[in-house]
Parts: C-alpha cells; structure tokens; sequence
C-alpha cells in the first residue's frame, strides 16, 4: 500500500515522485554559492510553466476516475512500465546531479570555477537533469490519462525548455559563446539523438 492506496502504478509513480523530491531537496544544500544569476523577472516564465504543469499533473488521483477528463485505461503490465520508465528516468537525472557535483544549482545561476560539462550524462544531451524529469512526467501522464495529466506533462516540458533555453543564452554569455556553442553542436537539448 503506498498513501493509503492499494498497490497500483499510479500510486506507485507518486511514490517514486516523492522519494525523488525529498532526496532532491536534501541534496539541496550540497552547491557551490552562486556568483551570478539571470533577474527573477528572466526566471519567471518558466516557474511559473511549470509549476502548472506539476498542479496539472498532480491535482488529482485518476485511478479510480472514468469521467469525461479520463481518455484512457492501461492495462496494469504497461502502468508497471511506466513504474519503471519513471524509476529510470530520475535515475538519469540522479546521474546527472553527481556528476554534476558542486555546480548544480535550483536555479540559472554561475557558481565559482564554473566550467561546461560535457562528459558522462551531459555528453548524451545538454540538459539531462531535466530530460529525466520530462520523462518522469510522461510516464506519469501515461499511466492517469487524463486530459489535465497531459496538459501538465507539456507545461513541463515546455517550462524545461524555456528553462534550458535561458540556462543556454546565459551560461554562454559568462563562460564564452563560442566555447559553448561547440557544445551545443556537438550534443542534443533534450532527446538523445534529437535536435540540437
């Protein structure tokens, strides 16, 4: 049983969304100070996207919903995999935020000594930390079917790439333009394999 709940994949892709963000935040602390950072005002468009997609995906418990909003029913074994998919996915970004060490930060920021990355996770796409929750968010949206629960995994999506997007345009901005710019060519945004 998870939250009270009889075991299901919904129930159970909640519970790897809590674990993920009750270690996220602890790990919190574990960055080096930041020494700048875009404006809050830059900062806005994609919080606010993507805290609506999370309302969205997260407002309510679609299991035993068969309304109108719901557009689909999964069988168990493929909600099971999007247990899974959701599971690898916050690996990923786990992997990510290792490797990343000490220059991670909630926020756009340019901490001391700040270098591109380019080696483990961030030579597969630019952005992996928020791949890995994009993911985690479509499996999610799969498993509840739901027109809110697809609506949110898009906010997501888009909050992240408008994120990924300022991240870019600032970073190359205090680390060198061209130096980034090589990175950017030779290693997609989001999706492996994707655009760059």
């Amino acid at each position: 049983m998870f939250y009270g709940y009889p075991a299901n994949p919904e129930t159970a892709c909640y519970a790897v969304w809590t674990i993920w963000a009750l270690s996220w935040f602890l790990a919190a602390g574990w960055s080096d100070r930041a020494q700048t950072r875009p404006s809050l005002v830059e900062q806005l468009p994609y919080r606010v996207v993507t805290t609506g997609g999370f309302v969205l995906l997260f407002v309510f418990y679609a299991r035993n919903y068969l309304g109108p909003l719901r557009l689909w029913v999964l069988p168990d074994a493929i909600g099971w995999a999007m247990v899974a998919m959701c599971a690898g996915a916050f690996l990923f970004a786990w992997w990510a935020r290792i490797h990343l060490g000490r220059l991670w930060s909630g926020w756009v920021t340019k901490t001391e000594g700040h270098t591109i990355v380019d080696t483990g996770p961030y030579g597969i796409v630019r952005h992996p930390i928020y791949t890995g929750l994009i993911t985690a968010a479509f499996a999610l949206m799969i498993v509840k079917g739901t027109v809110l629960a697809i609506a949110g995994a898009f906010f997501i999506a888009f909050g992240f790439w408008i994120k990924a997007r300022l991240e870019e345009r600032f970073l190359g901005e205090q680390l060198g333009a061209e130096a980034y710019d090589d990175y950017r060519k030779n290693v997609p945004m989001l999706i492996p394999g994707g655009p760059r």
